[in-house]
């Protein structure tokens, strides 16, 4: 298979907050739900639609235009969606899967580097 053919869709925004709760007042006054929380990692994610929004506490890389963090396409199988984005020679940022303990049973994803420094994230939510 080739890269392109791991991923469907774009899964969610990474935007980073200096203040959580006024970050999640504002896209709920947009119309965006909280469908996930995650105290312990100061991450919440927020939805409205198709659309997701994650953002965390990063007082570093905020206050400013293009604080996106970065954009997160779906792919059902981060393992072999990595092995082929390596060997079709994108520019890694990670140099194997990672993973967290978002959702119930964890995320496993990586990240490329777009030709602007952007970070491309590929992540499957494990069921």
């Amino acid at each position: 298979m080739a890269f392109t053919d791991y991923f469907d869709d774009v899964q969610h925004i990474g935007i980073p907050t200096k203040d959580l709760d006024k970050a999640e007042k504002f896209w709920e006054s947009l119309g965006f739900k909280k469908i996930g929380d995650f105290p312990s990692n100061e991450v919440i994610f927020m939805n409205r639609g198709h659309l997701t929004i994650e953002t965390w506490h990063d007082e570093s890389a905020t206050g400013k235009p293009g604080a996106i963090n970065h954009i997160s396409m779906n792919t059902t199988d981060a393992d072999a969606a990595f092995k082929e984005a390596k060997a079709a020679g994108f520019d890694m940022i990670d140099s194997e899967v990672q993973h967290l303990p978002f959702w119930d049973k964890g995320i496993k994803f990586f990240n490329i580097k777009g030709p602007d420094a952007e970070i491309v994230e590929f992540c499957e939510i494990v069921k």
